[in-house]
């Protein structure tokens, strides 16, 4: 195998398209958000890239396995201005720090071929705790961009996230800048300890203030609701069996 094999699945019409990144990271938020794109607005196949960059395994379901890669999707929304993204989603990142810059680079050449010219990478910002209210905080290539996003109630906080952006999300914008790619990372707050469909929404909600469209939620809400009983139930397991009046008896 090569160090990147390329299946192309269709050869769609796309107009200015914006390329969106999602993959997994702190609490999946960006992997649940570009998905959930996909799914909403029946995002069309494109592209998979296979890389040796990946880790060395195969996925398995019901028994079928599926070697590691990501995958481009057509996603056309007709919303109060037409808008044509190219999601980049998948289950996997790069094993090591040269692989994240190779297979960055990779990437940003399939955007480049389909006329992407704007880029936002999705991704979670771990605090360490359980959230109730999800700000998103954000980091950009461009003054113009930061000011754009701050419009749209984006914190771009001094020295957050803590220890800069890793991966190809960081990436994205870092390599991207240097092609004169505009780009900028949205990251939902995220406790960082389990999946959180809570941030990808709220993330999705910047995103589509910025680009003008409405996206159900049906899905993440009915995700966020399994795990709010988990946390429920972590919750519960922490505090320990509630005491009983007999028990309370013996106190003091």
């Amino acid at each position: 195998m090569n160090e990147f094999d390329i299946e192309e699945y269709a050869d769609p019409d796309l107009d200015d398209p914006i390329l969106i990144e999602g993959l997994p990271g702190v609490g999946h938020v960006g992997k649940l958000a570009a998905e959930h794109l996909v799914e909403e607005f029946d995002g069309e196949l494109v592209a998979r890239l296979y890389s040796t960059h990946f880790p060395p395994q195969v996925s398995v379901e019901n028994g079928r396995t599926t070697l590691a890669s990501a995958a481009f999707h057509a996603v056309h929304i007709d919303g109060e201005e037409p808008t044509d993204l190219l999601v980049l989603t998948g289950d996997h990142q790069a094993g090591d720090g040269p692989g994240h810059y190779h297979l960055t680079d990779r990437l940003l050449d399939i955007a480049e071929e389909y006329g992407c010219e704007r880029a936002f990478a999705l991704g979670g910002v771990p605090t360490g705790e359980l959230i109730e209210e999800y700000s998103v905080l954000g980091a950009a290539t461009t003054d113009a961009l930061i000011e754009e996003l701050e419009g749209l109630g984006v914190e771009f906080r001094e020295d957050e996230p803590a220890g800069g952006i890793v991966g190809v999300s960081g990436l994205v914008l870092g390599l991207g800048e240097r092609r004169g790619l505009d780009a900028a990372c949205l990251m939902g707050e995220t406790s960082g300890y389990l999946v959180d469909p809570k941030s990808a929404q709220a993330v999705l909600d910047v995103l589509g203030d910025l680009l003008a469209f409405d996206v159900g939620y049906g899905s993440l809400a009915d995700r966020a609701e399994e795990m709010e009983e988990v946390i429920a139930k972590m919750q519960e397991m922490e505090q320990g069996p509630t005491p009983s009046d007999d028990d309370l008896r013996y106190i003091g």
